[in-house]
């Protein structure tokens, strides 16, 4: 928890800064470790059971580890009509995870968003931060084997 310690050592003990910390320890270890919530809790005398509450509540908060590749599908209502639910059928097929899951070995985690803000490109698809623009479930095979968790070779292509 070495990083904790530096994140927290870098705010005051002031209980405003606890969405900045979180967000800080989410971005460094991908979710946020119980023992990093830990130290939070006594940095800020809070209780655990308030970060707990925090990090139910905002979606950019997790308490479960995300993949090195987090995979976020718009699911708005310009992506949803053009097809983002055959974007993440084909994620499923290929990854064998739905929304809310990270593949076995850790590489990619799924999630369904409610806009990106890029509807003139729906539907759209985002990994970290890149994003990927009329995607369709061909391209979702191209991108997946670009970040190597995918051996596209043995799955056969749809007509």
């Amino acid at each position: 928890m070495f990083y904790t310690k530096t994140i927290l050592n870098k705010y005051p003990k002031e209980q405003r800064y606890l969405l900045a910390v979180l967000q800080d320890i989410q971005k460094k270890y991908n979710y946020l470790p119980r023992g990093a919530l830990i130290m939070v809790q006594e940095y800020f005398d809070v209780p655990l059971s308030k970060l707990y509450s925090m990090a139910t509540f905002y979606k950019a908060l997790s308490l479960k580890p995300k993949g090195k590749y987090i995979i976020r599908v718009c699911d708005g209502t310009a992506c949803h009509i053009r097809g983002s639910a055959l974007i993440i059928d084909e994620i499923h097929r290929l990854l064998n995870i739905l929304p809310g899951d990270t593949t076995e070995d850790g590489n990619f985690s799924l999630e369904t968003v409610n806009c990106l803000g890029s509807c003139a490109l729906a539907p759209v698809m985002v990994i970290n931060d890149k994003y990927y623009g009329n995607v369709t479930p061909a391209l979702v095979r191209r991108i997946l084997k670009e970040y190597g968790g995918v051996n596209c070779e043995h799955i056969q292509e749809k007509g």
